[in-house]
C-alpha cells in the first residue's frame, strides 16, 4: 500500500511542475507578442551608469568666403562726413566720386595668439569727367591702420570688423574618442615623412669602447 502512496505522491508532484512551467511560457509568449515586431524577444538593455559625453562638434570648416561680412569705414576729409559700409566680397558701393570694392575679408580665430583682422580692398576714384583711377588696391588692417594707408586728399577707408565664423577644428586640434575611462582613440596632425621614417627604423646599440690593452 505505502509503495502505491508514494508513486500517487510523484505523479502529482510532476504534474504540478508540468503546469508551472506551462504559465510561465504562456506569460511569455503572451509578453513577446505584445512587442513590436522588429524587437528582440526578452531583450533587456543594462541601466547606462554616469554622464553622457557630449557630441563631437560638427562645425569643422571656416565660413566660405563670399558669405563673410565686412564692415568698412568711409571718411570724407573735406567735409567730415563719415559712414560704415557693410559689404560682402565681391560687392562694390559707390559714393559719388568714389568706388570701395570688397575682394576678401579675414580674421584670425579666437585660439589664435595674435588678433588680426583684414580685408582686400580696391579703392576707385573720380578724378575727372571721363577718367577713373584705382587709387588703392591692397589689405587693411584694424589693428595697424599704418600698414596700409589709402593715400587720397579727400577720402580715407579703413577696416572695422570681419564677420565670419571659425573651425571648431583646427590642424593641431587632437580629438579625443571614448569613455571616461580612457579607452578609445585619439587622432590629430599627421606627422612628417622624417618622423615616421626615424619610427620605422630599428634603435641602434652602440658598445662603450673596450679600455683593456
Amino acid at each position: 500500500m505505502k509503495p502505491v502512496i508514494v508513486w500517487t505522491g510523484l505523479i502529482m508532484a510532476a504534474g504540478l511542475v508540468a503546469w508551472q512551467a506551462a504559465e510561465a511560457l504562456q506569460d511569455s509568449t503572451e509578453a513577446n507578442s505584445a512587442a513590436p515586431p522588429d524587437a528582440p524577444i526578452m531583450a533587456r538593455t543594462p541601466a547606462e551608469s554616469g554622464p553622457k559625453s557630449p557630441p563631437l562638434s560638427e562645425n569643422r570648416a571656416a565660413t566660405p568666403m563670399a558669405e563673410r561680412i565686412a564692415t568698412l569705414g568711409v571718411l570724407n576729409k573735406r567735409n567730415g562726413l563719415s559712414r560704415d559700409l557693410v559689404m560682402k566680397p565681391g560687392q562694390a558701393v559707390r559714393l559719388g566720386d568714389l568706388v570701395v570694392r570688397l575682394r576678401a575679408c579675414e580674421e584670425t580665430a579666437p585660439w589664435e595668439p595674435e588678433k588680426w583682422t583684414g580685408a582686400f580692398v580696391q579703392v576707385i576714384t573720380h578724378e575727372n569727367r571721363v577718367t577713373w583711377r584705382k587709387t588703392f588696391s591692397g589689405w587693411l588692417y584694424k589693428e595697424s591702420p599704418s600698414l596700409n594707408v589709402v593715400e587720397h586728399p579727400i577720402y580715407d577707408v579703413w577696416v572695422k570688423a570681419c564677420k565670419m565664423r571659425h573651425a571648431d577644428v583646427g590642424p593641431s586640434t587632437i580629438i579625443a574618442r571614448g569613455g571616461s575611462s580612457g579607452s578609445g582613440t585619439a587622432s590629430s596632425a599627421p606627422k612628417s615623412p622624417e618622423a615616421d621614417a626615424a619610427a620605422a627604423e630599428p634603435p641602434v646599440e652602440t658598445a662603450a669602447p673596450s679600455t683593456a690593452e
